[in-house]
Order: structure tokens, then C-alpha cells, then sequence
């Protein structure tokens, strides 16, 4: 074994506390990194339709059962 880590310094509890925090800021990172990427695109009925490859009677039907978001601008529907 070419790589060794000697932990003798730290206890149990301690090694367990600088685990949590190293995981505890990665998972923040990620979030941050989650949230930059995501984008709220509006698609039109036919669009979503399309893209979940499913009826427009269907697409009705999940959002009156709240299933899927809809929104409303204007006389249209996203």
C-alpha cells in the first residue's frame, strides 16, 4: 500500500464529528451547485405533452390532482 492515513491523534467521536462536517459542506455545495443549474422553462400544454409522450386529456387530468404545476399567464397555460 502506497497511500496510508494514521489516525492515532483523533477518537472515535472526534473522526465521527469531522466526517459530519466535511459531508455537511459538500452536501451545501451540491445544493448551491443544484440551484444555479436548475431553470424554470414554461412549456405550453403541447409542449409538455409532447415531451411526457402522454395525452392532453391526461396532462388535464394530473393537474387537477395536483400531480403537475400548472400556471397561468394571461389566457394561456404553462
Amino acid at each position: 500500500m502506497d497511500k496510508q492515513i494514521l489516525l492515532n491523534s483523533f477518537s472515535i467521536d472526534e473522526l465521527k464529528q469531522l466526517i459530519k462536517e466535511v459531508i455537511k459542506e459538500e452536501l451545501i455545495n451540491l445544493k448551491k451547485d443544484l440551484a444555479v443549474k436548475e431553470s424554470d422553462v414554461l412549456l405550453t400544454r403541447s409542449e409538455t405533452c409532447e415531451l411526457l409522450k402522454i395525452d392532453s386529456s391526461t396532462l388535464w387530468s394530473w393537474s387537477k390532482r395536483e400531480k403537475i404545476s400548472c400556471y397561468g399567464i394571461g389566457a394561456r397555460r404553462y
